[in-house]
């Protein structure tokens, strides 16, 4: 089924990747000056088990640091393990406010993002100081966080959740992410999709606050 850009009221954006930039490989980097270097740990089931549990809010920050620490040999302060933890974060390029601002005047706009409480924190703090928004909903229609819902993309209902609770219909929305398996998951679910490589500008993607007629959808930018 082709989908004209004009039937779109929905957007909904990722965030790392997308609203802002990521740098996965600055958290190595940061763990290199405490000392450490073994990495292939930070590859094993059981790491990764315990980044999920943080991102679904299983477990919260206290309990996240602690298992991290214990699994990595890491001695360093809550404040030290927070920077590395954050140093992969970039700021919130004022751009990308001011085009979900201009997209809110046609489109009912949403945040969903696979995160956890300790970028949490440091979103909202740079969203506030910035630009004024005391939460992401204030500059959103709504915003969603993985560990906030106690699901996670690209669990199916996630997706679900969202259509549901906001009566979208998943033609007629644009879900907008840099990770493919998530791009995947909102596909079988029959919503529009667009895969954001890196690098990739999706101010490119708008013009005058409006998807641009000539713009594919389900494509990868």
């Amino acid at each position: 089924m082709i989908i004209k850009n004009s039937k779109i009221k929905n957007i909904i954006f990722d965030l790392g990747g997308v609203i802002i930039d990521i740098e996965p490989d600055a958290i190595n980097k940061q763990l290199e000056k405490t000392g450490f270097f073994d990495f292939k740990k930070m590859k094993e089931p059981g790491f990764k088990s315990i980044i999920e549990q943080f991102e679904l809010g299983i477990i919260k920050a206290k309990t996240f640091r602690k298992r991290v620490s214990d699994y990595l040999d890491l001695k360093v302060s809550d404040d030290v393990f927070n920077e590395i933890w954050n140093s992969m974060l970039y700021d919130i390029p004022e751009r990308r406010i001011e085009l979900v601002k201009q997209l809110k005047q046609h489109y009912h706009v949403y945040l969903l993002s696979n995160s956890n409480e300790i970028h949490y924190d440091l979103y909202v703090r740079d969203l506030q100081l910035r630009f004024g928004y005391h939460e992401f909903d204030n500059l959103f229609d709504k915003a969603f966080f993985s560990f906030d819902l106690h699901l996670s993309k690209p669990d199916p209902f996630i997706y679900e959740y969202i259509l549901d609770h906001y009566d979208m219909n998943p033609q007629e929305t644009l879900f907008i992410d840099d990770t493919l398996d998530n791009i995947v998951g909102a596909k079988k679910l029959g919503i529009q999709t667009c895969h954001v490589l890196t690098g990739s500008r999706i101010v490119d993607l708008f013009e005058n606050g409006k998807l641009k007629d000539n713009v594919e959808l389900n494509l990868t930018i």
